[in-house]
């Protein structure tokens, strides 16, 4: 089935959000080291991203590198920090051709001084393009987000900042990594997993949850289309019932 020709333009997800699952797994499968496989993932990155520029879609967050990725063997956090700074540069043109900008959600600080320099380099050179906005999560972890929201709250509200009574979903928002972001429409992990691993608790709210057995570096835009077609083929109900939605 062409899962694109029987998509309709008109309802897309305005905010799709993936967790980039199974670049280790792949590798294994192969005999190949893990950085190979996260090599192989940014072609899928590349893919997904055109792909999602191509039909249409508004906004779509990558989960790059995680909180707790941190803990992982340092040979392989090093692997994919140079991998990010390569991938910046050599993805800068795509971004430009394709109208794409650049965006980043996570605590940044923790990045490597020469990744974290490529980064706000591309997010600035990228930022007049109006197509699409990609974000990526970096060092980012939902529960951290959060926490931090909570207490620049609570700092507002005890120097008289912000009354108490005005907390509110919104006000919540504005203090979130994604303040500028629309709450996610369709989150997709790959690899078979099925599980959020800390991203975005908040913002996936009422979002739809796709989850496919293909490794990340095999996924391709042609995967992403069957992902929409599934979306919009759902009956979101934002818990109302079927008959008040008709």
């Amino acid at each position: 089935m062409n899962y694109k020709d029987n998509l309709n333009l008109d309802k897309l997800p305005e905010h799709i959000a993936i967790i980039m699952d199974g670049n280790g797994r792949w590798a294994k499968q192969k005999g190949f080291l893990r950085a190979s496989g996260h090599k192989e993932g940014t072609k899928a990155v590349r893919d997904i991203v055109e792909g999602c520029a191509e039909i249409g879609v508004k906004n779509l967050t990558l989960y790059a590198f995680s909180t707790e990725n941190w803990n992982r063997p340092k040979l392989e956090v090093d692997t994919l920090m140079k991998l990010l700074v390569s991938s910046l540069k050599k993805e800068m043109k795509t971004l430009q051709d394709n109208e794409i900008k650049l965006n980043s959600i996570g605590n940044i600080s923790n990045l490597p001084t020469k990744a974290k320099k490529e980064l706000l380099d591309v997010i600035e050179k990228t930022s007049g393009n109006k197509r699409m906005t990609l974000t990526l999560a970096l060092s980012y972890g939902s529960r951290e987000e959060i926490t931090n929201c909570i207490t620049q709250i609570a700092a507002k509200v005890k120097s008289d900042e912000l009354t108490l009574d005005a907390v509110d979903e919104s006000v919540i928002n504005e203090h979130l990594y994604t303040r500028n972001l629309p709450d996610v429409d369709l989150l997709i992990r790959t690899s078979g997993e099925q599980r959020i691993s800390n991203f975005l608790l908040w913002q996936i709210a009422y979002a739809e949850l796709y989850f496919t057995k293909i490794l990340w570096p095999d996924y391709r835009r042609e995967d992403l289309f069957e992902a929409i077609y599934n979306y919009q083929n759902r009956e979101r109900r934002f818990g109302k019932t079927s008959e008040q939605l008709s």
